[in-house]
């Protein structure tokens, strides 16, 4: 008898240094081995942003060693859901796949303080997604 099949989850901004570092990691999380994760941006930066680290830091999540990663068609296509965040038209879009789009603040240039509630934010979307995915 084999194993069920994990949903597989792309999370997608510009920068991948924000918004879906952070959804990307608190589903890893809380989901452990129940799901596959991935994260990329359509013009990924240098580093991750230190005020995300920082707040994700508070929440018992260390993202200082991840690094931003190139959105490619490989990795869409390799995900059952793919969740965009403010990626627009560089997002490609593939036959059977289920998309959604959370409108989340950009914490680009922002401090934690302006980061903690789209942190929370994320934390309840991703919290309703894994009750979706493994119900």
């Amino acid at each position: 008898m084999t194993e069920p099949r994990k949903p597989s989850v792309l999370f997608v901004c510009v920068h991948n240094a924000g918004r879906s570092q952070m959804a990307a990691a608190f589903l890893a999380h809380l989901g452990g081995d129940r799901v596959e994760v991935r994260s990329a941006g359509s013009a990924p930066a240098g580093t991750v942003n230190p005020a995300v680290v920082e707040a994700m830091a508070e929440k018992g999540i260390d993202l200082s060693a991840r690094t931003p990663k190139l959105l490619t068609a490989e990795a869409v296509q390799a995900s059952d859901v793919v969740i965009t965040m403010g990626c627009g038209d560089a997002c490609p879009v593939f036959p059977g796949k289920r998309y959604l789009d959370w409108q989340l603040d950009d914490p680009a240039g922002r401090g934690v303080d302006a980061v903690r509630p789209i942190r929370d934010e994320i934390e309840r979307h991703v919290r309703d997604l894994l009750t979706e995915l493994t119900a």
